[in-house]
């Protein structure tokens, strides 16, 4: 018997005020509160811990345990919320390019969300972690559209389509996809390679990331950063593995997870490279 989410329970994570409803202005509210209470992260990767896609595994972590987690995780548990309140849902598959090459060879290793709502086809990501999409963004081409934050905007070329957003008067591309549904074994396997392999840098490195109403807050290594919308970002190293836990605890919300191996993990950090 497959697994039931806990609606209300879930509501409740994602502080979401209100009778849930199928149409856009819904499908908008949850996906800004999601990124705002539930944040991406990769704890389980860097410590060497299994990443599991069931919904059970996903909703005790991200929902009962306070933990957050990364795009399969987050977009397993909103495509789930979604289908219980009775959208039209469908999952597809993207290779990122942020920070890359337009034309870059990368295998797909990014979780999307396809929704027909108000007879219109709507995309919803809440699992990009530094740029995760506020809201949704409707399924036309080269129309610069409001998210919470920054414009984001979807480009084709007829047969794969890209998500841009609008950074510092440039438009940058998050990832390119194709319409075509993706099986849950894509997952499974992108999953796998993005949680085992040697060159994942979910392996590496403490990537943490919240979206909030006005600003976004990221964490790499021992970089935190505040990106405030039309203001210069503000970058603080932090320093001792206390103040690492601090941070995940007051700034990203995180309950975290009682490793033996994480204050070792943290505590051998790098520090950001000097520019």
């Amino acid at each position: 018997m497959s697994h039931r989410l806990d609606l209300d329970r879930y509501l409740q994570r994602i502080d979401y005020v209100g009778e849930p409803r199928v149409d856009v202005a819904t499908l908008r509210a949850l996906a800004t509160a999601h990124i705002a209470a539930i944040p991406f992260e990769n704890l389980d990767p860097l410590l060497g811990t299994p990443v599991s896609l069931d919904l059970a595994a996903i909703e005790h972590k991200l929902v009962e345990s306070g933990r957050g987690g990364y795009c399969f995780e987050q977009n397993g548990l909103f495509i789930a919320a979604l289908r219980a309140i009775g959208f039209d849902v469908s999952g597809l598959i993207a290779r990122v390019l942020w920070n890359k090459p337009e034309d870059a060879e990368v295998p797909q290793t990014h979780m999307l969300l396809r929704v027909e709502v108000e007879g219109e086809s709507w995309l919803a990501d809440v699992g990009f972690g530094s740029m995760a999409l506020g809201g949704a963004l409707r399924l036309v081409v080269d129309e610069a559209q409001p998210t919470s934050l920054e414009p984001f905007r979807l480009v084709t070329d007829g047969v794969h389509w890209r998500t841009q957003a609008l950074v510092r008067d440039e438009w940058r591309t998050l990832y390119r996809f194709r319409l075509q549904p993706a099986e849950a074994i894509d997952y499974v396997v992108a999953n796998h390679f993005t949680s085992t392999h040697p060159t994942s840098h979910f392996l590496h490195s403490l990537i943490v990331a919240r979206t909030l109403h006005d600003r976004r807050l990221g964490l790499r290594d021992r970089e935190f950063v505040v990106h405030a919308l039309g203001q210069e970002s503000v970058r603080r190293t932090l320093q001792g593995t206390a103040e690492i836990r601090r941070v995940l605890e007051e700034q990203f919300g995180l309950r975290l997870p009682a490793s033996p191996l994480l204050d070792a993990k943290l505590d051998a950090l790098p520090m950001p490279a000097a520019v």
